[in-house]
């Protein structure tokens, strides 16, 4: 058999000891928020230890985490060093969205059926902790490795734009790796993604009884008036379309609203959060500032009222370097053999933390376990789930492109 044959071959002979290890994962949450993450870290690292995979722990103080809107993040990393050459790092994300209403499965069991297993973050992306670390399991066992590195990094804060994850280790010079393969879908390889802006607008009315409404000044008719205007823009925006494939135009979604105090009492505050999603070719200091300045004019006719915005996220979109050709080679080769059909690189209206090691001047790519579309994959939907071929299959693609990224 050929070298590749050989890590598909020992990836089948574990697939049943991968699927388990996917699923103890699955079982113990870390729904974000309340982002209390560091139990899942710790579990993380007792199964990796498990497979003789020692994994370095990061605690960030808990101020920090706290500033973040966050309850506890601890940061795993696995160092395996071979020899002189390029360090390559793998990194996931554990952190996940609440799982919500109507599931039909129990969002923490890892349940398999039909081939699928279902779980909040079976696809998105604890699955990709499986994917990396068989991954390196194959390549140790079979080819391995005297050149080079390869680090598993294993993060909790994705969901909050990952400031206490990849920018908290960057910043404190934790990792330096040459080339950065982040969690993603085993259809496409992307290297490029929108960029995402999220406000807190607050509006300041006066409360007031309700049987005497001219006595007090209501906040939630001036926030309709803001959420008007606000919303207006998503036509214009579609008039704006990038050239980045995969990518259409920049949109706009309020997606939490409170305020108010009783049914009988004029609302004297209303807050809404906004997340603007931009193209690559926006300027977020330009999108930012004609949104406030949309907001405070939407506010000005309305007599009494004030209006803070306050910033929650500025993430910048994936711009590609030119670097990561090497990494894009290799996974179009073998996921084309793997998969049997040409693999796309493409650009994504998502955004991630891959963007915080291309800021750094790192080249970037995201690949992973997962169907071809998030849609399918019922990411941040009820009965997430990962058909677990797309699972096998993604493990030898990153497996081979080791081997050929470690020459």
């Amino acid at each position: 058999m050929t070298i590749y044959e050989q890590l598909d071959s020992w990836i089948d002979a574990h697939f049943d000891e991968q699927v388990r290890f996917l699923q103890a994962l699955i079982r113990v949450p870390t729904d974000t928020p309340p982002g209390n993450n560091a139990p899942h870290a710790e579990r993380a690292a007792e199964l990796l230890q498990g497979f003789g995979l020692d994994a370095d722990k990061y605690p960030v103080p808990e101020a920090e985490v706290r500033a973040a809107g966050l309850q506890s993040i601890t940061n795993l990393l696995v160092r395996r060093r071979y020899g002189p050459g390029p360090t390559i790092l793998l990194n996931a994300h554990g952190d996940v969205v609440p799982p919500g209403e109507g599931w039909s499965k129990n969002p923490y069991g890892g349940e398999i059926e039909d081939g699928k297993i279902y779980g909040r973050a079976a696809a998105v992306s604890k699955c990709d902790f499986s994917t990396y670390a068989f991954a390196l399991r194959a390549l140790e066992a079979v080819a391995r490795p005297n050149t080079g590195s390869i680090e598993l990094l294993f993060t909790y804060d994705e969901e909050f734009g990952g400031m206490v994850g990849p920018a908290w280790l960057l910043a404190h010079g934790i990792i330096k790796p040459d080339l950065v393969i982040a969690a993603g879908f085993s259809y496409q390889i992307v290297t490029a993604h929108n960029g995402c802006l999220q406000l807190e607008v607050t509006v300041h009315g006066q409360m007031a009884h309700a049987a005497i409404p001219d006595s007090g000044v209501d906040a939630l008719q001036a926030a309709v008036q803001i959420l008007t205007a606000l919303y207006a823009q998503n036509p214009l925006y579609k008039k704006l379309c990038s050239a980045v494939p995969g990518i259409t135009h920049p949109y706009l979604n309020v997606g939490l609203i409170e305020g108010g105090t009783n049914t009988n009492v004029v609302p004297g505050r209303v807050t809404f959060k906004l997340d603007r999603r931009m193209i690559p070719e926006e300027d977020p200091v330009q999108v930012e500032a004609s949104l406030r300045q949309l907001i405070g004019a939407a506010a000005a006719p309305c007599a009494g009222i004030t209006v803070d915005v306050k910033r929650i996220l500025l993430a910048k979109a994936l711009q590609p370097l030119a670097g990561n050709q090497p990494l894009v080679a290799a996974l179009q080769k073998h996921g084309s053999a793997v998969f049997g059909e040409p693999i796309p690189a493409i650009g994504t209206p998502l955004y991630t933390d891959v963007r915080l090691f291309c800021e750094a001047g790192i080249p970037g790519v995201i690949y992973g376990a997962g169907p071809r579309t998030v849609l399918e994959s019922h990411a941040k939907r009820a009965d997430e789930r990962l058909a677990l071929e797309d699972l096998r299959r993604a493990t030898k693609v990153i497996a081979r492109s080791l081997k050929d990224l470690l020459v």
